[in-house]
C-alpha cells in the first residue's frame, strides 16, 4: 500500500494596501502634522512672552536698586525713538538716572544712561495701547521723555516712555501696567503698532508696578484684555 504524500498547508495570499487605505493614512498624517505645527508655534510664542516678562522685571529691579543706591531718580525707558528701526522700536529697554550735584545736592535736569538695558525677544513688543498709567481704571498712557545730551550715545538718543522711581525706590506711577505681546511689524510700513498674529491672538502678558516697586503678574490674558475686545494692532 502506498502512503499519501504529506499535505502542505495552503500558502496565504499576499495582499497590499488599497489606494483608499493609503490616502486615509496620508490624510491622518497631514492632520497630525498641522496640529503639531500650530501647537509648537503657540508654545514658542508663549515662551517669548514669558521670557520678555522675566527680562523686564529684572530691568525694573535694576532701576529701583539704582535709585536707592545713588539716592536719586532712576527710570526704565521703553524705546519709541525710531519706528523704522525693526530691532529697537518697542523692544529696547534701558535704565537711566539723574546725576546729583555733590555741591548743591540737586538733581540734573537731564537723564544719564546707566546701562544698555535689554531687548525683548524677537516678535515680542511692548504695547502702548494696553499699558496704562492706571491699570485698574484703564486710564492714561505712559509719559514720554527725550533722552539726549552729552551723557547719552547717539544711538540711544530719542523718545522713550518712562517708568520712574524716586530716591527711596518708590514708583512715581503706582498701579501702572507694563504689557507685552506677540506680533509682527512690516519694514517700511506707516503703521507703528505691531499687528496681532493669527496664532497668538491671546498671547499677551505683563505686570502691574506698585508704589513700593513690587510687581504683580497677570496670570490670565483676560486681566489685560477686556471681554469681547477685538483688535488687529496693539
Amino acid at each position: 500500500m502506498r502512503s499519501n504524500p504529506t499535505a502542505h498547508p495552503p500558502t496565504p495570499s499576499r495582499r497590499g494596501f488599497s489606494l483608499v487605505e493609503l490616502l486615509t493614512v496620508i490624510a491622518i498624517i497631514s492632520v497630525l502634522m498641522t496640529v503639531a505645527t500650530v501647537g509648537i508655534g503657540g508654545l514658542l510664542a508663549g515662551k517669548g512672552v514669558s521670557t520678555a516678562i522675566s527680562t523686564s522685571e529684572a530691568v525694573f529691579a535694576e532701576a529701583r536698586a539704582l535709585a536707592m543706591g545713588k539716592v536719586t531718580n532712576a527710570a526704565v525707558l521703553v524705546s519709541i525713538q525710531d519706528p523704522t528701526n525693526m530691532d529697537t522700536y518697542l523692544r529696547r529697554l534701558v535704565v537711566a538716572y539723574k546725576e546729583v550735584d555733590p555741591t548743591t545736592n540737586k538733581q540734573s535736569e537731564e537723564w544719564t544712561l546707566f546701562s544698555r538695558g535689554a531687548l525683548l525677544p524677537e516678535k515680542v513688543y511692548y504695547s502702548q495701547m494696553l499699558s496704562k498709567k492706571d491699570h485698574v481704571s484703564g486710564a492714561g498712557g505712559m509719559d514720554k521723555i527725550s533722552l539726549g545730551g552729552t551723557n547719552v550715545k547717539r544711538d540711544y538718543q530719542g523718545q522713550y516712555l518712562i517708568y520712574e522711581f524716586n530716591a527711596e525706590g518708590l514708583c512715581t506711577t503706582p498701579g501702572a501696567s507694563f504689557v507685552v505681546g506677540t506680533g509682527t511689524r512690516i519694514a517700511g510700513s506707516a503703521e507703528t503698532r505691531p499687528r496681532v498674529t493669527t496664532s497668538a491672538k491671546r498671547d499677551f502678558g505683563g505686570f502691574v508696578i506698585w508704589r513700593n516697586g513690587s510687581t504683580s503678574l497677570f496670570r490670565n490674558p483676560l486681566q489685560i484684555l477686556k471681554s469681547g475686545d477685538n483688535f488687529t494692532h496693539f
